[in-house]
């Protein structure tokens, strides 16, 4: 599992609503014929809470065995490209990967200070001698603080567009 590193986000001022938005709608570019189909994001607990840890997962599928490759993801915050981190695909789940469903997950703890607000998460994923295996993007909100009952609160979408 891979820990996303966030410290350069926290230079950015904000005056922030949070949103109680619960929907995750993944926005699946297949402009292309992919190799890797998203099926749904799950993120938990949701919104994500700053000083807490979160998890990431995302349910996917492929047709092709995949030996290697690499993930690269970005966070933009109010549409401002804030952060940008690459892993190594066999970090983030068993290679091969092959022939059917499989799963990457990251793990997080945001600092407390992280700004509450509207994020958007973009994430590429390439393989060894294919240029891009998937791409997609999805928003999340970060919340300051946290009561127990909204910590335990975990969903899961599987609207995908394409």
């Amino acid at each position: 599992m891979v820990r996303w590193n966030f410290e350069g986000i926290f230079f950015f001022p904000c005056n922030v609503l949070v949103f109680g938005e619960t929907m995750i709608e993944i926005n699946a570019n297949n402009k292309g014929n992919y190799v890797v189909k998203v099926d749904g994001v799950d993120i938990s607990p949701n919104p994500v809470i700053s000083g807490k840890p979160a998890t990431f997962t995302i349910s996917a599928s492929t047709g092709q065995a995949i030996t290697g490759g690499k993930a690269v993801i970005e966070v933009y915050f109010f549409g401002f490209h804030i952060h940008q981190e690459t892993h190594d695909l066999c970090e983030e789940t068993s290679c091969p990967i092959t022939i059917g469903n499989f799963v990457l997950s990251y793990n997080q703890v945001l600092p407390g200070f992280t700004p509450p607000g509207s994020y958007k998460l973009k994430m590429t994923l390439s393989g060894a001698g294919i240029k891009q295996l998937t791409c997609i993007s999805f928003d999340f909100k970060i919340n300051f603080g946290a009561s127990e009952s909204s910590v335990s609160d975990s969903l899961s979408a599987h609207q995908v567009y394409i």
